[in-house]
């Protein structure tokens, strides 16, 4: 090796040096930032000894990055689906409070047993009209809360599309970036990192599955296999109801016409926040709905009135319990939609509206005299508030639609619904948990496998500080002796 040679390897040595201390240095700026990858250096050997920095890479982990986007999705699906129900048992709250709609049909079965004891007792008489107003208004105050819930969902839902959208964009401008620098052979190792954290907030949304390509381009599908984005990203539609009531239905989710979330189809995602919103808004909120007006259904039934004349020919009528579809009563053994909102004392009954509470003893609530049980307004008349009574503790279907019990005392069903709001708000919770644990051991994994080690960082600048020397003093010796054979050239 000529000196000319040495000199120049040990140059190179130093540029090299620079270069590798430099991506070590970018690797402990970015040490704990969320989504940063390892920078490595790659290095090749020149003719005559040399080296040169060939190109920057990072490590990265396809299985573990892939598991960790499924567990993101996951887990957002669980969370929006856990919140709701969550919001759901409080606004609803707890039987033992006495304000749940469950409770209080005890409470009114207790008035009732109180007035028949007493039939001739006005205060009795107001005392159960008073507790079948706080029922009635309890099931108006939960089906308004089942709907703003819905409303609620249906707006995160356009919260959902807006940000998919805006990611989906940034996608375009990184991943056309990426493309670029590839095929110049420029570093594009840090707009890798941010495509990533890029398509994990897409997957937090919905559930996605990519492919790569030349030139690390990349594809972007639903976990159902509709395009989200290739070469250009594609537009996610979602037209947002701007008033929610029981028989309202939301609108789906759409890309390039199809439906991802909402409605009907074969590509419905499988997981993301948007399957979760789309999940409460229309299935846990109205599964919910169908319980509260099956409540009022068996309510209204219960306290109807039938025709009491010599020969009854009426159709029976509501009598303590009326709705907006009076005079007509709800079609038996099914739901009647948004029922529960719309129940109500009737007013001829209530004292608070100008009634008078002993027509819930006497019969007539209607107004029309052929529904009078006790037309001489007998004081000690008990047989109505008797049959009432046994109609309260006498079983009813209910419909299947509802998904608490088939069949039983209105009281019954009311607690079914509880029990199923409470099971399916405590299999939620640990849905989500379980989810989110999967989702935190995939992200740690990934960053375990990817991600900076500062020990590592460290101990690598230890070996290229005394690399440098080495090369320092590589060239401080060839000067040296350059200056040797000069002064003897001299």
């Amino acid at each position: 090796m000529t000196l000319s040679i040495g000199l120049d390897a040990a140059l190179s040595g130093l540029a090299t040096t620079s270069d590798q201390t430099s991506v070590v240095s970018r690797n402990v700026a970015r040490a704990g930032e969320p989504g940063a990858s390892r920078k490595i250096a790659n290095l090749v050997t020149l003719p005559g000894g040399g080296v040169k920095l060939a190109s920057i890479t990072r490590v990265s982990n396809a299985a573990l990055y892939d598991k960790l986007l499924g567990a993101t999705s996951d887990a957002g699906a669980r969370q929006a689906i856990a919140d709701a129900l969550n919001r759901l048992d409080g606004t609803v709250n707890d039987p033992e409070l006495d304000a749940s709609p469950a409770a209080l049909v005890g409470k009114l079965a207790d008035a009732m047993q109180r007035y028949a004891a007493a039939p001739q007792d006005a205060a009795a008489a107001r005392s159960a009209v008073a507790a079948a107003s706080d029922l009635a208004q309890a099931l108006n105050d939960a089906t308004r809360a089942t709907q703003q819930l819905r409303a609620e969902a249906d707006a995160d839902i356009a919260g959902s599309v807006d940000r998919v959208n805006t990611l989906l964009a940034q996608f375009a401008t990184v991943n056309s970036e990426i493309v670029k620098g590839t095929r110049q052979g420029a570093d594009v190792t840090d707009y890798l990192d941010q495509r990533d954290q890029i398509l994990a907030g897409i997957a937090e949304e919905v559930g996605v599955r990519t492919v790569s390509r030349g030139d690390n381009d990349m594809a972007v599908y639903t976990d159902s296999g509709v395009t989200l984005f290739d070469v250009r990203p594609r537009a996610v539609g979602f037209d947002r109801t701007l008033q929610f009531m029981p028989t309202t239905s939301g609108n789906a989710v759409y890309i390039d016409g199809v439906p991802v979330a909402g409605g009907a189809g074969p590509m419905l995602a499988g997981s993301g926040r948007l399957t979760g919103l789309v999940a409460v808004r229309d299935g846990v909120a109205v599964t919910y709905q169908n319980q509260l007006d099956e409540i009022a259904r068996g309510l209204i039934q219960t306290f109807a009135e039938s025709d009491q004349s010599a020969t009854p020919t009426l159709p029976d009528v509501p009598g303590l319990f009326t709705y907006a579809g009076a005079p007509a009563m709800p079609p038996g053994g099914s739901v009647l939609t948004g029922l529960a909102g719309t129940i109500r004392v009737s007013a001829s009954v209530d004292p608070a509206q100008g009634g008078n509470a002993a027509r819930l003893r006497d019969g007539g609530i209607s107004g029309n005299p052929a529904y009078l049980y006790n037309p001489a307004g007998a004081s000690g008349y008990t047989q109505r508030l008797e049959q009432l009574l046994d109609r309260l503790n006498a079983p009813m279907a209910f419909d299947a639609a509802a998904q608490a019990a088939p069949s039983g005392t209105v009281a019954g069903f009311a607690s079914s619904s509880v029990a199923w709001l409470q099971e399916a708000r405590k299999s939620a919770e640990a849905d989500n948990e379980y989810k989110t644990t999967l989702k935190d051991r995939a992200s740690e994994a990934l960053s375990k496998a990817t991600g900076v080690n500062l020990d590592e960082e460290m101990a690598m600048l230890l070996e290229l500080e005394r690399s440098y020397q080495a090369s320092t003093k590589l060239v401080s010796t060839i000067d040296n002796m350059l200056g040797a054979l000069l002064q003897v050239a001299g």
